[in-house]
């Protein structure tokens, strides 16, 4: 049992006499999805400014090396308070009782005086679990719904990208217009690679909807919510022309993890307890939700499909530009849904009656969405993570072949900001295409039907794709900044942590003796040499890192201007150790790390690392750079101080895990920073690093 909340005015004092004010009493608990770096600098953040303030702190933290520094039930009873800085779910109904404030491990990082402060007068958590969203005033901190598709999202776009690369490679080379589209000859070498892309393009949607459930109700909802997605994108289960795409896979995913969940709650005897996740939990939801879509859900899909075609045989005859911008408005809606494929089949109908005006407001509408979430990634780089960058390239590439599903990872992401801005592109679009009377002959849309010759008016065609394009591009940035303004945050990175999801860096670090200790918390602040306070040789220099960095991977400036070239500048300077066998392998495994998600920690910081047997024993380099280099942090700092780790396969474990934190923290610790940025030479530099301990 916890105590109750005492009254919030309780304040900080030097009293520590028995007579005198009690010092209030705060814990703290750091967290993120990968957890290491920012779990670790927030933990150190917190502690320093609870220093500050005069306040007692204890920080539990919540790291891929597990839960270290745990907090106890009488560490919780005489807490005043609790902050939680978290990216992920941390269990809450030990707190019951207490003034918790919940939020992202961000702002544990960048306002941990706000956060102090804030705690002292935050919401009392209620006693279960379930009231959770009561002790979280904490502003932003992600919510499970939003943790779940952003699940959802990391996991699709791999087969987002591969199919659609595949399918766009195929056409590219193998494809040819007929007078049903534009395909690839049957039997073909190129046939078989598209047939491998469109399996990809099959199963993104199951993905999808799997990974949204498995991050609500673990590992019992993976193949409800992957079942669920195939049934949501196979129309013809319910009597439906389309599939629901990517939305019916978002409500397939959300309603199986949900319902997992509430199968759980569900009392059964002990004997049965042990089938219930892989047995009976998948059954029971599987079912229940694959009819009830069937028969629910679905029937309403395919209501919509029959009567949105109806509805739009009957404005053939109306004004070009309106109907051009409705059916841009529906090409861009869902991506492959029941409303986009109204309008395609639509226009592909009036294909055979010799009206091809129809598909021409279509087709140049169609690749509108990727062309503009790739254009807006390439404009407004800092609001995107490394990932969205890489997928922003990709879907560029798809929408030249008119593959709309290349945005569908942005859309499903970020639907509130992405849907509306690719609608007002592909109305945009299909205006133009509408009022110019562009026409498509065959049914298919993109840049790629202009060159083959099946566009009359091309350029007007590709006028109507440019502006759209553009369109959507401007809005779909402008609308994400204004969010994060309502928000209070700076710019996004990757859609995380200050107002977006940045996928975090878990380097695998180099050995460390006799670290710190699972359980243990070492604090940065107390780790600054003192005489005899470390025990090495007579004489000796203690060593860096358990001497995996030396003088020989010390670099006082970098030559590079850029994030890949400073990898591989630093890559080379590894390579004189002798220790890397492979260096372009090294480089190559590093920026695969980055393209992840970003290695910038914040506060000029970035630590990129590769694990890789192209290294025959862990190397650690150090380099500073006067100027600073973009590589994409969450507080928008250029890295002035870059560590670089590499370590063989065989070398991962969790003493490297625990030596990251070490320097994790540390490297909070402004002095710290100040006097590697300060010291002349490699010698200096490598006296500083000895602080860490």
């Amino acid at each position: 049992m916890t105590s109750p909340a005492g009254p919030s005015d309780t304040g900080p004092s030097d009293g520590g006499g028995a007579s005198g004010n009690k010092r209030l009493k705060l814990l703290a608990v750091t967290a993120c999805p990968t957890g290491i770096a920012h779990t670790y600098m927030a933990a150190e953040k917190l502690q320093q400014a609870a220093e500050r303030l005069g306040i007692d702190m204890k920080v539990e933290t919540q790291g891929s090396i597990g839960a270290e520094n745990v907090l106890t039930d009488n560490d919780v009873r005489e807490a005043d308070g609790i902050i939680i800085a978290a990216d992920k779910e941390v269990d809450r109904e030990r707190f019951a009782g207490k003034r918790v404030l919940s939020t992202g491990v961000a702002d544990g990082i960048h306002k941990p005086e706000e956060l102090i402060e804030r705690a002292q007068s935050a919401p009392v958590q209620q006693g279960t679990a379930a009231a959770a969203g009561s002790g979280g005033s904490g502003g932003k901190e992600r919510s499970l719904a939003y943790k779940a598709l952003m699940n959802g999202v990391s996991y699709m776009i791999p087969f987002v990208v591969v199919g659609g690369l595949l399918i766009a490679i195929a056409l590219a080379l193998g494809g040819h217009a007929t007078e049903t589209g534009y395909a690839v000859t049957p039997g073909t070498f190129w046939d078989h690679i598209f047939q491998i892309g469109v399996l990809g393009f099959t199963l993104m949607i199951p993905i999808l909807s799997g990974y949204i459930a498995y991050a609500i109700g673990d590992r019992p909802a993976l193949v409800p919510g992957m079942i669920g997605g195939f049934i949501a994108n196979t129309g013809s289960l319910y009597d439906s022309k389309a599939g629901a795409g990517f939305i019916g896979a978002i409500v397939t995913g959300f309603l199986a993890g949900f319902l997992v969940l509430w199968i759980k709650k569900v009392k059964v005897p002990k004997v049965v307890q042990p089938i219930m996740p892989i047995i009976v939990i998948p059954i029971i939801a599987t079912t229940a939700l694959g009819l009830f879509f069937i028969y629910v859900i679905g029937k309403p899909i395919s209501w919509v499909f029959e009567n949105l075609t109806s509805w739009l045989s009957g404005m053939t005859g109306t004004s070009a530009i309106l109907l051009g911008a409705l059916l841009g408005l529906m090409i861009a809606f869902d991506m492959g849904g029941p409303v986009n494929k109204t309008a395609f089949l639509f226009g592909t109908g009036l294909i055979a009656s010799g009206n091809y005006a129809v598909m021409g407001m279509c087709a140049a509408a169609i690749p509108v969405m990727p062309l503009g979430q790739g254009l807006a990634t390439v404009l407004r780089r800092k609001l995107y993570s490394d990932q969205e960058r890489d997928t922003g390239m990709a879907a560029l590439f798809m929408g030249m072949f008119g593959i709309s599903e290349g945005a569908i990872p942005f859309a499903a992401a970020r639907p509130a900001v992405v849907i509306p801005a690719n609608m007002l592109g592909g109305a945009v679009a299909g205006a133009i295409a509408g009022v110019a009377g562009v026409g498509d002959h065959v049914p298919h849309g993109g840049p790629v039907v202009a060159a083959l010759g099946a566009i009359s008016g091309w350029a007007w065609f590709l006028i109507a794709i440019a502006a759209g394009t553009v369109v959507t591009a401007l809005t779909t940035n402008a609308l994400i900044e204004l969010k994060e303004r309502k928000r209070g945050g700076g710019a996004v990175v990757a859609g995380s942590g200050g107002g977006a999801v940045v996928p975090e860096a878990v380097p695998v670090l180099v050995g460390a003796g006799a670290g710190a200790g699972a359980g243990t918390a070492v604090r940065a602040s107390q780790a600054a040499p003192a005489a005899g306070s470390a025990v090495v040789a007579a004489g000796a220099e203690p060593e860096v890192l358990s001497g995996y960095l030396t003088e020989q991977t010390v670099k006082t400036e970098l030559a590079a201007d850029g994030k890949e070239a400073a990898i591989r500048e630093m890559a080379a300077m590894l390579a004189t150790t002798g220790n890397v066998r492979d260096t372009e392998e090294l480089v190559r495994v590093a920026l695969a790390r980055e393209a992840q998600g970003t290695t910038g920690l914040g506060e000029s910081i970035a630590i990129p690392h590769a694990k890789t047997d192209a290294v025959s024993r862990p190397t650690v380099g150090f380099a500073r750079s006067a100027e600073g280099i973009e590589w994409g942090a969450l507080d928008g700092t250029k890295a002035r101080l870059v560590f670089m780790i590499s370590v063989p396969e065989a070398a991962a474990g969790d003493e490297h895990l625990r030596i990251l934190a070490l320097l994790s923290r540390k490297l909070m610790d402004s002095g710290f920073r100040d006097r590697l940025q300060s010291a002349p030479d490699e010698a200096a530099i490598l006296n500083v690093l000895r602080e860490i301990r």
